[in-house]
């Protein structure tokens, strides 16, 4: 008695058919280079070979996929290194388009700002007025204070614990409230110092014509990692002199205009053409110490791609550090 072939069994029983019958040209074929340049072609990648950078052909040999290089131990932890620098970099840039945001909405002019930048001046000036007037009612008190202690004396009374007790509550009023008038004049001056600068960067906004949007950021992790353009400050007055040479070492490989500059964000503006480099530099903080990042960003083209990942661009990244350090040497 014959057997029936159920439909499942008979869609298996197809499906193996059609596998074995498929020509060999359709298979995978894989092509890559190993390290002395040899180039191989194969439907397997040997065990010793899977290390190396592969394409997926199709039967038309058009590549259909790329695999990467495998990376040491050593190159993983610098990308995480550098995803986690390219974070804190995007922080600064994206705090700095809020900034904008804001600049643009609040304010029509420069008229209107230097109009608030005085109502703000004033309003620090009435608070300074009122600690002024403090200070001067505590020091009348303390002199009649005094006074009423000399009384005693003159008399050959001993002066009141009580008064003597007034007195010292009285100089140390005074002292925490001229600590308080040193600390508003220095936020006065600290307020009026960024608004000016928000006042210039609200100008720079409403001139520019460059597109500022995009942003991309690399990072490093130490001078001697110059092939990821990081230079890592001694200390914060080595970092105010650094600050300066990396401005200078944007403007000189950059071939964009200028865009952002503040003391965190030094950025050039974003590429327009294929063979553009906007370069920029960011003050970080990273386990208590500081370090200025160099970034390079390129046009979102295959040729911008191309360049922002060739020699041209790792070049200028290993020489921003050295450029720093050797100006840094040369003021010594």
């Amino acid at each position: 008695m014959r057997k029936s072939v159920t439909k499942p069994t008979l869609i298996i029983a197809l499906a193996l058919l059609a596998a074995l019958s498929e020509p060999a040209f359709a298979k995978k074929m894989y092509r890559w280079v190993d390290e002395n340049g040899n180039v191989y072609f194969s439907d397997q990648v040997p065990p010793d070979q899977v290390q190396h950078k592969r394409e997926t052909l199709s039967e038309k040999a058009r590549v259909v996929d790329v695999i990467e290089k495998a990376k040491t131990g050593e190159q993983l932890a610098q990308q995480k290194r550098l995803d986690a620098l390219r974070k804190e970099q995007e922080k600064i840039i994206a705090k700095q388009a809020a900034n904008d945001k804001v600049l643009l909405s609040t304010f029509r002019n420069l008229d209107d700002m230097n109009k608030t930048l005085v109502n703000k001046m004033a309003g620090f000036d009435a608070a300074r007025k009122v600690i002024e007037g403090n200070l001067e009612r505590l020091a009348q008190q303390l002199q009649q204070q005094q006074q009423q202690a000399a009384e005693h004396e003159r008399n050959a009374r001993k002066v009141p614990e009580k008064l003597l007790a007034d007195i010292a509550a009285t100089k140390q009023q005074i002292e925490i409230t001229q600590k308080e008038l040193e600390r508003h004049q220095q936020e006065r001056r600290n307020s009026e110092r960024e608004f000016k600068a928000d006042m210039d960067r609200f100008q720079f906004l409403t001139q520019s014509n460059e597109d500022s949007k995009t942003s991309s950021s690399t990072l490093a992790a130490s001078n001697a990692s110059n092939e990821l353009g990081l230079f890592v400050c001694q200390d914060s007055a080595q970092c105010l002199k650094a600050w300066k040479f990396a401005s200078e070492f944007i403007t000189a490989h950059a071939n964009t205009g200028p865009d952002v500059e503040s003391d965190k964000l030094i950025m050039r503006a974003a590429p327009q053409k294929d063979q553009d480099m906007s370069l920029s530099v960011s003050m970080l903080e990273s386990n208590n110490s500081q370090q200025i990042f160099l970034d390079i960003r390129c046009r979102q083209s295959s040729i911008g791609t191309e360049l922002c990942a060739g020699d041209k661009a790792q070049a200028i990244r290993q020489a921003f550090a050295p450029f720093i350090q050797s100006n840094l040497a040369a003021q010594q």
